[in-house]
């Protein structure tokens, strides 16, 4: 039998998860979510210089987990007091004038892959949820996994209910997902630039980091885990191994956001 040959196919959904920012997107949902905010007056001009000086920081030496955790502080404070409705049309208009032309095609292209496998595609981000369910559905994936703000009587605490989605807690959260989907992890794929992610990337059986931070660059190498650096060759090897190596589910890719 060739080695060449792709693996059988299944009958259990199959997840790849994206992270969001600086694997999806250039730089920083959360600075997103502030410009759009500034815009409609919901934020100050000091707020968006410190949104700004967090985005330079984030593009120039990757995520400083007390940096992005005051941004995304900010940003659930900003949304504290306001409907949902509401925020969901400014989530829309973020993603068509600062989200949309930030995206990486490359990337994209992969998570495009996966759903020719059948694959469910999920993003999972410390993103608000309500922003990461528009990105999803306005690209088609199947749906998102965030930050969860709480609600009272359709109006928005600023109060998360329960933590926010970072470092363990996304592992927590993918485990969770895969189990009430009745998939297996060792079929699932995951992809994150940051060091924050390691717990993600190490649940799940088949990993790629996207232009890896240094710590994640060294932690990959040493596992010998897969390097997406966004160029032709590159991404021509990461389309070729989910081509060859992801299993294709019968289950078939849908979507929707829980």
């Amino acid at each position: 039998m060739s080695t060449d040959a792709p693996p059988p196919a299944t009958d259990r959904p199959i997840i790849a998860f994206f992270d969001v920012d600086n694997t999806l997107l250039r730089g920083a949902s959360v600075f997103q979510l502030g410009k759009g905010a500034f815009r409609k007056g919901l934020i100050t001009a000091r707020d968006i210089a410190r949104f700004s000086w967090h985005q330079f920081r984030f593009l120039a030496v990757g995520e400083n987990g007390k940096h992005m955790s005051a941004a995304r502080e900010r940003a659930l404070e900003l949304i504290g007091g306001h409907k949902e409705a509401e925020l969901r049309q400014l989530a829309e208009d973020i993603y068509e004038k600062d989200i949309a032309p930030k995206l990486w095609p490359e990337t994209l292209e992969i998570a495009r892959e996966h759903q020719r496998k059948g694959h469910e595609v999920w993003l999972i981000s410390a993103t608000p949820l309500l922003m990461g369910e528009v990105i999803a559905q306005r690209l088609g994936l199947t749906g998102a996994l965030g930050t969860v703000v709480e609600q009272v009587d359709g109006i928005f605490t600023g109060r998360l209910i329960g933590t926010m989605l970072h470092g363990p807690e996304k592992a927590i959260a993918a485990a969770r997902l895969v189990k009430e989907k009745g998939a297996s992890l060792a079929d699932c794929w995951a992809y994150s630039d940051s060091r924050n992610d390691i717990p993600l990337l190490s649940l799940v059986g088949n990993r790629t980091v996207v232009n890896p931070d240094v710590l994640l660059a060294r932690h990959a190498k040493a596992e010998d885990w897969n390097v997406l650096q966004l160029n032709k060759s590159s991404i021509r090897d990461a389309r070729r191994r989910v081509k060859k190596e992801a299993r294709i589910s019968r289950k078939g890719s849908k979507k929707g956001t829980i």
